[in-house]
Parts: structure tokens; sequence; C-alpha cells
């Protein structure tokens, strides 16, 4: 093949690969039920949340971060968890657009639980195969300090599920609530198997007894005695769907296996929904480019097409001025 015509399928291929690399991610999603923090306060109106909790977590964060809910996530975990995410900021799993989650506070509203067996509730807005493991903090847990992994017992999950069916919009999944008293929290690792990309969430729970102060969803007080606490409760559909349009993140969930699609943040925790300012199509590919925009992706889209055409006219002209043999 003459040089110029291998440099011009050289060109159309790489065109070619741009417009498919430029695709966004699309997996998300957030514990339900329990609900997660980020998820509740989402679900109580990121603009006015009722909660003092979720009203300083906006007040840290922004209201983005409840818009963003189904997106806290390191798209290159690949099971580095504990590498990755420095204590204090496990429910934000290190990204700092989630900053508001990890205040060490102990009027979260909490969902209401008791030991024994417990029917987990993940809500996924793009299903994928993947690892599902859920931990409980350790008798003695403070919830007025920043959670760190110890605080976790990390050597007994209460859940463990691998490639659960969705339905309803939901992965649901038994596992066993350990014997503890008052203010808990769950923390749910959620990691892809078609990929290295992982999720993160922060569930408070109430068992109830002694443990100090807490927020129970039965009795919608707060253990100081103030403004009662709003019931922990996760976004219904509507919420989801009138939200939908402020999100950063595409969210609505394609359900391929496609492992390239995964969102990898160029540094852990660092603009984990963000792409780069400047880079080139493969940056954008590795940094889960959820802004780029599918009008950005036609435009590579048709330029590929155009040089195709280009070079098939230039090839025919060529062949049609081409002396006869």
């Amino acid at each position: 093949m003459p040089a110029r015509r291998k440099a011009a399928a050289v060109t159309v291929a790489a065109l070619g690969m741009t417009a498919l690399a430029a695709v966004p991610a699309s997996a998300h999603g957030s514990m339900g039920d329990p609900v997660s923090r980020v998820a509740q306060c989402y679900a109580e109106g990121p603009e006015s949340p009722r909660s003092t909790a979720c009203g300083a977590a906006v007040a840290a964060g922004g209201t983005q971060a409840l818009y963003d809910w189904n997106g806290i996530r390191i798209g290159d975990a690949a099971g580095r968890h504990r590498e990755l995410i420095p204590d204090g900021k496990l429910c934000s799993a290190g990204n700092e657009e989630f900053k508001g989650l990890d205040l060490a506070r102990s009027d979260w509203p909490a969902t209401s639980v008791h030991s024994g067996t417990y029917t987990f509730k993940y809500r996924v807005t793009a299903p994928h195969k993947g690892t599902f493991k859920v931990y409980a903090t350790r008798s003695g847990y403070d919830p007025a300090k920043p959670l760190a992994w110890s605080d976790l017992d990390l050597e007994h999950p209460v859940a463990t599920a691998t490639d659960p069916v969705p339905s309803g919009g939901f992965y649901t999944f038994a596992g066993t609530l350990p014997e503890r008293t008052g203010r808990q929290l769950l923390y749910a690792v959620w990691q892809r198997s078609d990929s290295p990309e992982a999720f993160y969430s922060c569930s408070d729970v109430d068992f109830g007894g002694s443990g100090g102060a807490s927020t129970t969803t039965g009795s919608g007080t707060t253990g100081s005695g103030t403004t009662p606490a709003p019931s922990a409760s996760a976004p219904s559909d509507e919420q989801i769907e009138a939200g939908a349009g402020r999100s950063a993140i595409e969210h609505h969930g394609h359900g391929d296996d496609d492992a390239s699609t995964s969102a990898r943040p160029t540094a852990a925790g660092a603009g984990a929904n963000r792409p780069q300012a400047a880079g080139t199509a493969r940056n954008l590919a590795e940094t889960g480019a959820t802004g780029t925009s599918y009008v950005a992706v036609g435009g590579a889209a048709a330029l590929a097409l155009g040089s195709a055409a280009l070079f098939l006219s230039v090839r025919r002209r060529a062949a049609g001025g081409r002396p006869a043999r």
C-alpha cells in the first residue's frame, strides 16, 4: 500500500475510534434501603433540604452533589478502596464534590433497623456485573467523629452479593445485621467485574436502645431534643426523573457490559465526574468525560466519515487518471 494511502487509512481509523471513545460512562447507583445519605438528602430536595444534616451538607458542598446522587465512584478502583480513599472521606469516596457527606454528625436521618436478616435494595441507574459488599460499623462507633476504615468491621461484611439480577430499578439481596445498639452506619461498596470502576455509599441506621444521640425514623426526633428530623426515605422514581436535567452525569443507564465505558479519574477521588479541561480523546475517555456532549461525538463521527469519503474520492480520481495497461 502506498504511503499516502496508508496514512489516510490510519487517519480514518483513528478518527473513528475518537468518536467511539468520546461516549460518556453511565454506570451509577446508590443504596436505596437502607437509604444512603446522598439519596436521602436528594429526596428531601437539594434546594431546600428539610433536615439540619442535609442542609449542612449543601452548605459545605453545594446542591450539585445531590443532583449527582448516583455518581459517588472511583473509575479505576479495581478493589483498592482502602488505598485510594483516606480516613474521614469514606462517604464521599475522596471526591471533593461530595465532601458534605463526610460531615461528622449525630443527626443524619437514619433508617430504623434491628439485628438479624435484612433485605438490601440498591438503586441502580445502569446495571453491570459486579460484587456488592456491605460493612457495618463496630460497637462503640461515634458518629460525631470522622468515619475511618478502622470503624468498619471489614472482616465480617453483613452482606455480599455477586451479579444479582436488577428488577424494578433495584438490585435486591439479603444480608444479616449484627447485634448493635443506637446509631450505626452501613458502608456499601459495589465493585464492577467488567470494569475497575467502583461505587460507594454511606447509610445511617439506628438499632434503637442506648448508643448516643441519634435521629430515629420511628419517632422523627433528634437525640438533642431540638427540631424534629424527617424520616429517612429514598427518592421516588418521579423525583429521580424530575432532577435528571440538573445532573452533571449520565444516569439513565444503558445496561451494557462494555468495560471501556468506565469512568476513570486522573487522580483518585479528584474530579471523578469531570473531564480534563483539555486533552486528547483518549484522555476524555479515561476520565469518564460525563460532560462530553453528544454533539461533539456526532461531530467526531461526521469528521471520520468525511475523511473516509475524501479518501475514496481521491482513490477513484487516481484510478480514473491511470493509463490503461
